[in-house]
C-alpha cells in the first residue's frame, strides 16, 4: 500500500513485543492546543467540514507528527460520524458541544435507524485514512478509531451531552430491548465502519467507550462490554501482511480490565485513576496497557511533567506491552511546548 514502516515502536508495543523504548502518542493530539490547527480549524468553517474534507482532515493528523517525536498518527476524525451517517442531524453549538436534531427516544426511532454503509456516507473518513496514510509515507503507523456502541447510544438518546445520563438509562430500565436493539445495530455499523479504515489503510484501531464508566458493573457487561466484544470479534486483525492491534478504552473503567481483557483485544487503554502496576496484574499481563498520565500534569512545570512521567514508567515497570500516553484526552489551554517536554522525557527515561 505504502512504503515500509521506519517506526514500528507502537504496533511492537501492543503485539508485547520488546522495544527499546516507550512508545508514545496523545489522545487528541490533533486539536485546540495547537495553533496551527485553530488556523485551519477557522479555514475551513466549522467542524465537521474539517472532518469530512479529507485534505484538510490529513493536515492536522500530521501537524503534531511535525511538532512532537510521536510514534503514531491518529485519524482526525469524531466519534459522532455514524449516528451522523444514520440521519440523526449532527450539529455542533458553540460552547455546548455535539447535538442532534433527531434523536433516539422510541422503538419506532430504532427500527427506523439505517447500518450506513462506509463506502458511501461515510466515504470521505475513508478517504482521510488513505489520504494519510499516503502522506505519512511510513513515518509511523495510523491508528483509526470509532466510538463504542454504548457511547455512541449515548449521544444518540440523549441527544448530545449529559450530566446525569437520565434518558438513556432511562430506556435501559425501562425499554431494554430497544436498547439492545440499537447496541447491536450501532455495533454493526462500527464493525463495517473499523474494518472500512482497515481497507483504506488503517494499522491499529482503537474503540472510545467515554461513558461506560457511568454503569454499574452488572450493566457494564450487558449494555456495553458485550457489544465492544461483538466489534473485536468482527474485526478485520490483518492488513499488509500484518496484525491489525485493536485497544478497547471505558474511561473510568478500570475495575473492568480483566474482564475488558478477556475479549481478545490486543491493549487496554487505562485512565489515571488506575495505577498501572494494579492495571498489570489485573489483566495477567496478557495484553498491553496504553496511558496514564493525568493529563492536567502538563499545565505543571517541566520538571513537574517529567517527574510525573517517571512515576508513570515507574508503576509500569519493566518488560514490554507499555504504550505512554495520557489517560485521556489533552486540554485545549495546555501549553504546547509543555506536551514537548513530555514526550522527550518518556523518550529518554524510558530507553532501555
Amino acid at each position: 500500500m505504502s512504503q515500509p514502516l521506519q517506526n514500528d515502536l507502537y504496533l511492537r508495543a501492543l503485539n508485547r513485543e520488546e522495544t527499546s523504548r516507550t512508545p508514545v502518542w496523545v489522545m487528541r493530539q490533533a486539536g485546540r492546543y495547537l495553533p496551527e490547527y485553530l488556523k485551519v480549524r477557522k479555514q475551513a468553517g466549522d467542524f465537521m467540514t474539517l472532518c469530512s474534507t479529507p485534505d484538510l482532515a490529513c493536515e492536522v493528523t500530521l501537524q503534531p507528527l511535525d511538532r512532537f517525536n510521536l510514534d503514531a498518527a491518529i485519524l482526525f476524525s469524531d466519534i459522532l460520524t455514524i449516528p451522523d451517517a444514520m440521519g440523526l442531524g449532527l450539529h455542533f453549538e458553540t460552547g455546548e458541544g455535539p447535538k442532534f436534531s433527531n434523536p433516539v427516544r422510541t422503538r419506532a426511532d430504532v427500527e427506523k435507524l439505517p447500518i450506513p454503509d462506509p463506502m458511501d456516507s461515510l466515504r470521505y473518513v475513508m478517504d482521510a485514512v488513505s489520504t494519510i496514510r499516503r502522506e505519512l509515507n511510513g513515518r509511523v503507523p495510523l491508528i483509526g478509531f470509532s466510538g463504542s456502541p454504548w457511547t455512541l447510544a449515548t449521544y444518540m438518546i440523549e441527544g448530545g451531552g449529559s450530566k446525569d445520563f437520565s434518558k438513556v438509562k432511562g430506556m435501559l430500565f425501562s425499554d431494554p430491548e430497544s436498547l439492545h436493539m440499537l447496541l447491536d445495530k450501532t455495533a454493526q455499523s462500527v464493525i463495517s465502519y473499523l474494518n472500512a479504515q482497515v481497507e483504506s489503510g488503517a494499522q491499529s484501531l482503537m474503540i472510545f467507550d467515554t461513558w461506560g464508566g457511568v454503569l454499574s458493573p452488572e450493566n457494564y457487561r450487558e449494555f456495553s462490554l458485550r457489544y465492544m466484544q461483538q466489534i473485536v470479534d468482527g474485526l478485520k486483525r490483518e492488513s499488509d501482511g500484518r496484525k491489525v492491534p485493536v485497544v478497547l478504552f471505558t474511561k473510568n473503567g478500570g475495575q473492568w480490565l480483566d474482564i475488558m481483557a478477556d475479549t481478545g483485544c490486543d491493549g487496554l487503554g487505562v485512565d489515571w485513576t488506575t495505577n498501572l502496576a494494579d492495571a498489570r496484574i489485573k489483566t495477567g499481563d496478557r495484553v498491553a496497557l496504553q496511558g496514564n498520565l493525568d493529563p492536567s500534569v502538563l499545565y505543571g512545570s517541566p520538571e513537574v511533567i517529567k517527574h510525573h512521567v517517571q512515576k508513570v514508567l515507574d508503576s509500569y515497570g519493566p518488560g514490554p506491552g507499555h504504550v505512554f500516553n495520557l489517560g485521556h484526552g489533552i486540554h485545549q489551554f495546555v501549553n504546547p511546548e509543555h506536551l514537548g517536554v513530555m514526550v522527550e522525557a518518556v523518550r529518554e527515561l524510558s530507553t532501555r
